[in-house]
């Protein structure tokens, strides 16, 4: 809300201007009155004039419905928690007057909740604090106030993935008073809670009341798993496994794979750290480890759970991993001819264990072997250039999922001219 340039519909219709301070005003229609109520910072230094060129102007103060004549002149100077009206040429409008500064609220004492035991969540904030209404009244005498709205500010932590580490982050939370005490979520780190207000303060040119607290040390704990792979097989093509996220959706991967799991919790109000680690439903590792580290060498779905603690509060995060089932795959053609396209014999592969394989000429003379299925055929027989043409292939392998491969078969070996 910011402060008043202009007038209300109601005093533009009436002719009635607003001189001096600052001020804020309000249109209340209460059943059929309409009332100009004006939040004033120090009436004192303020003046209300009809501007307008009507003949009879008179000013009165009213309380429950009756008029009690003030002035004829154009110009009043208000008082505080008073009501007018105005009646020029038998038009009547009314106003409330309200001087703001009268009405500061007192802040006596603004603290957390000493209740670590509830407070791993949310908290209380216990606030004892005079907030004097900033009230008016109807032409007819019914009493209403305008809303005190008020701020409650701390700092907590958030994960930025960008640096990879928490951040502070500020809380700004709308509060509605008198209240004796007030919910917020527990912030992740140590931090003041700072409440302020009202609303119409900084509108006002004024600097809001606050009160800060003391400082919190909070006890709550949360963590952010993160997964970093310290290995893993490149098989070829399209059958290979996809990237590996961190993220909470299933990650699928094949094996054998190394996997590094990160807690990033919040350091330093968590203590304790428990890894566990079930696949296919069943427990099969535990750990008091900050960060875990595992090697998955057998397919299934594997849940990888984290409770991050202290004495009194806990969090829990979780993933899910899925180490596929084997598969390979054998291409029937490679092209040694330097374009960087298909240039070595290579299977594509998913969750092997072992490999093995012998590639023989057609006489049946052993011209390559090799056991890494990352690796391959580059079509050299000791340094040099194979004869293009058909070669024999025999594979030995072993899957995550206990299957075992013995497949045979031809391979091509092309080669474009002057190769």
């Amino acid at each position: 809300m910011s402060a008043c340039l202009c007038v209300l519909a109601i005093l533009a219709s009436a002719q009635i201007t607003i001189n001096g301070n600052k001020y804020l005003q309000f249109q209340r229609i209460i059943g059929s009155d309409t009332i100009a109520v004006l939040l004033i910072n120090d009436v004192s230094k303020t003046d209300i004039t009809y501007s307008g060129n009507g003949t009879t102007i008179n000013w009165y103060k009213y309380s429950k419905g009756v008029n009690t004549f003030f002035s004829s002149f154009k110009t009043i100077y208000p008082e505080d928690a008073t009501g007018y009206s105005l009646i020029v040429d038998g038009h009547e409008t009314h106003i409330w007057v309200i001087d703001y500064k009268n009405y500061l609220p007192v802040f006596n004492s603004f603290e957390p909740e000493n209740n670590p035991n509830a407070q791993c969540v949310n908290m209380n904030l216990l606030i004892d604090a005079t907030i004097p209404a900033l009230s008016y009244q109807a032409f007819v005498g019914s009493q209403f106030s305008l809303p005190r709205n008020f701020s409650i500010t701390y700092q907590t932590l958030k994960w930025d993935d960008a640096t990879s580490s928490w951040i502070s982050d500020p809380v700004t939370i709308p509060v509605e008073l008198p209240a004796n005490q007030i919910n917020v979520p527990t912030p992740y780190g140590n931090t003041t809670f700072t409440i302020s207000g009202d609303q119409y303060a900084a509108d006002l040119g004024l600097d809001p009341v606050s009160k800060k607290s003391s400082e919190y040390l909070t006890s709550a704990v949360i963590s952010h798993l993160k997964t970093n792979v310290a290995s893993r097989d490149q098989g070829t093509g399209n059958n290979n496994e996809g990237d590996f996220p961190s993220s909470k959706t299933p990650i699928n991967f094949s094996a054998p794979i190394d996997v590094q799991f990160l807690s990033n919790a919040n350091e330093p109000t968590t203590l304790f750290y428990n890894w566990s680690i079930y696949k296919d439903s069943k427990l099969v590792i535990t750990r008091s480890d900050k960060d875990t580290r595992n090697s998955f060498t057998e397919a299934g779905t594997y849940k990888v759970k984290l409770t991050v603690s202290n004495a009194t509060c806990s969090f829990t995060d979780s993933l899910t991993v899925i180490v596929s089932e084997s598969a390979l795959y054998v291409p029937n053609v490679f092209t040694p001819n330097g374009d960087n396209l298909n240039d070595e014999f290579r299977v594509a592969y998913k969750s092997l264990l072992t490999f093995q394989c012998w590639v023989y000429n057609r006489w049946g003379r052993q011209v390559y072997y090799w056991t890494d299925p990352t690796k391959g055929w580059d079509g050299n027989i000791n340094g040099k250039k194979a004869t293009p043409g058909p070669y024999f292939y025999v594979i030995k392998a072993t899957g995550s999922d206990k299957k075992v491969y013995k497949l045979k078969g031809d391979i091509n070996l092309l080669r474009g001219s002057g190769n």
